[in-house]
């Protein structure tokens, strides 16, 4: 109890710590992977990432695959079943996290540096990582759940409107399914396809490692070998192949018995390393990104009332993301709603903002960014998006620079060329359902 007590302790008080330029230390381990590390002497605490190119988009014809082999990682390691797992993390206070997106997946640990909680729980988190089992009994159950959350998202309209946004955006992309797969497709996955999908991509040469904490240089390369020599060597993953432009509009309406109609509009956007980056992260934070104050919300929400709130967001990935923009609206003002946030696009492509407003946008970008790497483990996530994306070490040091150098012009420019606010996937949930 006292340890769970001091992690939590801890863990608070690194959320007041700010690293406004951490120094990021970078090498590979024996057996090929990548490492990141970041000195964070203030606490004793370390927060570790093993980040693999094991997301969604490597799932092939059955979705789901990859979200379950990351789930079913601590549900046994040699010589322990899931209680025990869960048993030996919580004794010395630690916490194990696991996770699968569309391009990656993950592995996390955050512990205590003292002696003997940081040798115990990377003991268990090597085991769990390098050693599942995947017991039958484990798998039956995580499948059940899937497929329960599955069949309950044909209630939700915003389930039901992200998952035809994603499908008609992307086509046959692998983007275009959802992590947690389809009832069809999950039905088929066997324990089979989910220990040759580890075998595959739960390898040190697709790894990253991730470290942020008390350690010394020899103390972060000692562990970093320790959690990855279990893993076959392997290959890097295969290219995923570009995602393409949409060439029409494309509007699907499904029916719901909703009192609002659910709204998703968008286009492919940019991927981590675009050179718009910047220009387009900065145009958008003006145009939907900003809450309450973005052009978006003004002409939706207050001069209108038609939607409490309104947002847009790129969504940069390995290949192109989305860039979506999304409302609630009442079903007799949808299509008004969808006029007004079509015509915003159009007019902000053509006229881009006003210097005022980009000003306004810089200073709360830029002000805002010591809350993105006030902790351990926000700075363990961005670590992971340089890491992923082969984004430059001093990507954090320049960051606010890059904003400020953005002008009216730029972020015009690159609207002009990227944005085709003709061509954009619409997906309206809701209305119309007998």
């Amino acid at each position: 109890m006292v340890v769970r007590i001091s992690l939590f302790i801890a863990a608070l008080l690194s959320a007041q710590l700010v690293i406004a330029s951490p120094q990021i230390q970078h090498w590979q381990t024996a057996n090929g992977a990548r490492v990141y590390f970041v000195a964070a002497p203030e606490l004793a605490m370390v927060d570790i990432k093993v980040v693999f190119d094991a997301g969604a988009a490597r799932d092939g014809e059955l979705s789901g695959t990859a979200l379950l082999t990351n789930a079913m990682l601590n549900e046994g390691a040699e010589g322990l079943d899931t209680n025990q797992i869960a048993s030996a993390f919580a004794d010395v206070g630690a916490q194990f996290g696991a996770s699968a997106e569309r391009d990656m997946a993950m592995v996390s640990l955050r512990t205590l540096t003292a002696e003997p909680i940081l040798t115990s729980a990377l003991k268990t988190f090597t085991n769990v990582l390098t050693s599942p089992t995947f017991p039958d009994d484990s798998f039956e159950r995580l499948q059940k759940q899937v497929l329960i959350g599955l069949r309950a998202e044909k209630q939700s309209p915003a389930a039901l409107a992200s998952r035809a946004f994603y499908q008609n955006l992307f086509g046959e992309h692998p983007y275009s399914t959802m992590p947690s797969g389809t009832e069809k497709t999950v039905s088929q996955i066997t324990l089979e396809d989910l220990t040759q999908f580890y075998q595959q991509y739960y390898v040190a040469n697709n790894a990253i490692v991730i470290m942020v904490g008390a350690l010394d240089i020899a103390q972060a390369k000692k562990i970093a070998e320790q959690v990855v020599t279990g893993l076959d060597e392997g290959e890097l993953a295969a290219t995923i192949k570009p995602v393409m432009d949409l060439q029409q509009e494309n509007i699907k309406k499904i029916a719901h018995p909703s009192t609002q109609t659910h709204i998703l509009m968008g286009q492919p956007g940019i991927n981590r390393a675009d050179p718009d980056y910047f220009a387009l992260y900065v145009g958008n934070h003006i145009l939907g990104g900003s809450g309450l104050v973005s052009k978006l919300s003004d002409e939706i929400r207050e001069k209108r009332g038609l939607s409490y709130s309104v947002y847009s967001y790129f969504r940069p990935m390995r290949q192109l993301g989305p860039y979506q923009f999304g409302l609630q609206t009442r079903n007799d003002q949808a299509e008004e709603a969808l006029d007004v946030l079509k015509n915003t696009l159009k007019t902000f492509i053509a006229d881009g903002p006003s210097e005022d407003e980009l000003i306004a946008a810089k200073q709360n970008i830029t002000g805002g960014f010591a809350l993105r790497v006030d902790s351990n483990s926000k700075i363990a996530g961005y670590l992971a998006m340089i890491g992923f994306y082969g984004l430059p070490l001093d990507y954090l040091d320049n960051f606010k620079a890059h904003v400020n150098a953005v002008s009216v012009e730029e972020i015009k420019e690159a609207y002009a060329r990227r944005i085709q606010a003709d061509n954009m996937i619409t997906v309206m949930v809701g209305g119309e359902a007998k």
